[in-house]
């Protein structure tokens, strides 16, 4: 190191006047007037030049003594800054953070005006937070910063360490702030770029409602104040403030012009206004029309039409826009923005599959949209109160079939065989819950792999004669006896694998699978001597192929579903005959709840509704209506209850075995025990 080399001096040559005015410029920044030095006599310069000498060649100790000497007899002289800052850099390498914050501040703090005043200020503060002290190190680089003339380069170098102290304090406002300056002051091009995109990332994911407000209405922030003002839209346009939403978003494309930001503002500003657009005979249907569930799909479209009037005998100037979701959230989310500020849609109906209703939900929750779902997606209504449903969920379904077998039943003890997949955990633990909550028991649960051709292992740990060893004496009895019952030494020599029996101490077995998997599983019951067991499962199994493949083995399975097609009460129906009339084929469970979905709206509507907000508060709040299977059932969750028909197998035909009054699917409920493990 060169002390000497570069050193900015006022020349002796200078006028008085000009002295002091270039001394004011230095030093009025950072507080009271400071003193000029005296140029250094030769001896002293020798001095320190001969302190680079030790330190180039590993004498530190002689160093250190040269450069006290030099502060003590030369303390206003124009070196003794520079011997100073020697002695800060020396302890700041040797990690003795104490000492070169003290040396470094011995510039900072001299009588005496310093060219190094800057560069100790931040040498000062990376002391300080090396030792951890980070308040006092932002104050010394605030301090720094504004010191009068300082260098482009030491500025920045000035805010990066203010960013990294600002980051451990927590301090994200400071630390934008840094990083907006960084950018402004930074010559390298990719540098600069980085540290905007770190500023506008900051922005977009750390920082809370309040600090938002706070840089949207702050110059000092103009870099990102687009970024912070279309993030404040959001929130206020899901706090429904759709006013302020607006001027946040008009903000944010008047500021930042052509580019994606505002683009994706005046997006918002569509949707915004779409929402004061409404056009009251106009439904939208969201459905996955391509794609390997498209032929429910149309099915599903089949009795929206009916259901609003567009096509069938009593027809009505009712429009459907409809939007076709691939079977894609993305697609779906798209499709009723679309819906909305294009079509101007009053109500929307959809989505069919689980993987697209919550896109659709959420989108038209967000857009004041009121959506009938026809999917069966657990928890679907809890998204907002913009959303309604229209579907046979898992919870009615167990609710109704648990009633059935304990309380038209009898029974008090079940076990579960279920497929360990998202269909079957979901079952079972609602099974579960039910069952308890009535006060039966669960006495055996076993889980089998998804698509499993082979029941046996299962069935048998279900039992309890997979594990040997848990009815060790019992087996050893049965063996003993097996052995003395041989007729002849030439019988046979290994003892049956089914020696000891099963232990069927429960009245039904529920099977929350298809009726591809009960087509296997019953007989394995059977071969198992597994006798005297309730079979119960889903609405899946309402389907002629449970007879086909179940044959004898599935008589008297009991389950439950919306309605039975080939029942008389159901084929005699209004809907029935005139479905079946406009398409040509008959109609079932997906046609049904799309035609109710539809009239609902249709109703609403021709009630005197013309607003989505008139429109959600209608359909919150009716009690009950006419649909297709029979009368229907608004809940406070805002799930359309419909009555359910208990079913069964009979002479080789699936039959009603009950039905039940509608204020009877839902029972309270009473908190269940501890959530369980299964095996």
């Amino acid at each position: 190191m060169n002390f000497l080399k570069n050193k900015k001096r006022i020349s002796l040559s200078l006028s008085l006047i000009t002295l002091a005015s270039v001394h004011i410029v230095a030093s009025c920044a950072i507080g009271p007037r400071k003193r000029e030095p005296i140029p250094a006599s030769p001896d002293a310069k020798k001095m320190l030049e001969q302190v680079e000498v030790d330190m180039a060649s590993g004498n530190s100790k002689k160093a250190l003594q040269r450069i006290e000497a030099i502060v003590k007899q030369y303390p206003d002289s124009d070196i003794a800054d520079d011997a100073l800052m020697a002695q800060g850099n020396y302890y700041f390498k040797k990690g003795e953070f104490n000492k070169a914050y003290d040396s470094f501040m011995g510039v900072a703090n001299s009588e005496f005006f310093s060219p190094n005043e800057g560069d100790a200020l931040y040498m000062a503060a990376s002391s300080l937070q090396k030792m951890g002290r980070l308040d006092e190190a932002l104050g010394l680089l605030k301090k720094g910063i504004q010191i009068d003339g300082l260098s482009r380069s030491l500025t920045l170098r000035m805010y990066k360490l203010s960013y990294g102290v600002q980051g451990q304090l927590g301090d994200k406002l400071g630390s934008l702030y840094s990083l907006i300056q960084m950018s402004e002051l930074e010559d390298i091009e990719p540098l600069k770029k980085s540290h905007l995109i770190r500023a506008v990332e900051l922005v977009e994911t750390r920082l809370i409602e309040e600090e938002l407000e706070s840089v949207a209405d702050d110059s000092k922030f103009k870099l990102v104040q687009p970024y912070a003002l279309y993030k404040t839209g959001i929130i206020k346009f899901e706090q429904r403030d759709f006013r302020r939403a607006r001027d946040h978003f008009n903000d944010v494309a008047t500021m930042l012009p052509n580019s994606d930001l505002a683009e994706k503002a005046l997006q918002r500003i569509e949707q915004i206004d779409a929402r004061r657009t409404v056009d009251k005979k106009t439904i939208g249907a969201v459905l996955p029309l391509t794609g390997k569930h498209s032929n429910v799909a149309y099915r599903t479209l089949q009795g929206i039409q009916l259901g609003l009037g567009i096509y069938g005998n009593n027809t009505s100037d009712f429009k459907l826009a409809v939007i076709d979701s691939e079977g894609n959230p993305d697609t779906a989310r798209r499709g009723v923005e679309r819906l909305v500020t294009e079509d101007h849609v009053i109500g929307i109906i959809g989505s069919l599959l689980s993987k697209t209703s919550v896109a659709v939900a959420s989108k038209a929750d967000e857009l004041g949209v009121p959506s009938i779902a026809l999917s069966q997606k657990a928890g679907l209504t809890e998204i907002g109160q913009n959303v309604f449903r229209n579907s046979l969920t898992s919870a009615m379904q167990v609710h109704h079939l648990v009633r059935t077998a304990m309380e038209e039943l009898k029974m008090k003890r079940f076990a579960i065989l279920y497929p360990n997949d998202a269909y079957g955990v979901e079952y079972t633990n609602l099974f579960w819950d039910a069952v308890l909550a009535r006060g039966g028991e669960i006495v055996a649960v076993q889980a089998y792999k998804p698509k499993t051709t082979n029941f046996s292992d299962p069935i048998r740990r279900l039992v309890g004669t997979y594990y040997i060893e848990d009815r060790r004496a019992e087996y050893k009895e049965r063996l003993k006896k097996w052995f003395e019952g041989r007729k002849t030494l030439r019988g046979r020599q290994s003892p049956p694998e089914d020696i000891l029996p099963p232990v069927v101490s429960f009245d039904a077995l529920f099977v929350p699978d298809s009726v591809t998997a009960m087509g296997q599983i019953a007989p394995t019951l059977a071969y198992h001597d597994i006798s005297g067991v309730k079979l119960l499962g889903t609405n899946l199994w309402n389907t002629s192929s449970l007879v086909r493949l179940g044959q004898k083995y599935v008589d008297d399975a009991v389950f439950v579903d919306s309605l039975l097609q080939s029942d008389e009460k159901f084929r005699s129906s209004h809907f029935f005959k005139e479905f079946k009339a406009v398409f040509g084929a008959e109609p079932g469970l997906f046609e049904a709840q799309a035609y109710d979905a539809a009239l609902i709206l249709r109703q609403a509507i021709a009630s005197g509704e013309s607003s989505r907000v008139g429109l959600a508060q209608r359909l919150s709040r009716k009690q009950s209506f006419s649909g297709a299977t029979g009368n229907l059932k608004m809940s406070d969750q805002r799930e359309i209850l419909r009555p359910l028909v208990t079913l069964t197998v009979h002479k080789n035909q699936i039959t009603r075995l009950d039905d039940y009054p509608l204020n009877e699917l839902f029972p309270e409920k009473t908190p269940p025990e501890k959530k369980k493990s299964t095996n």
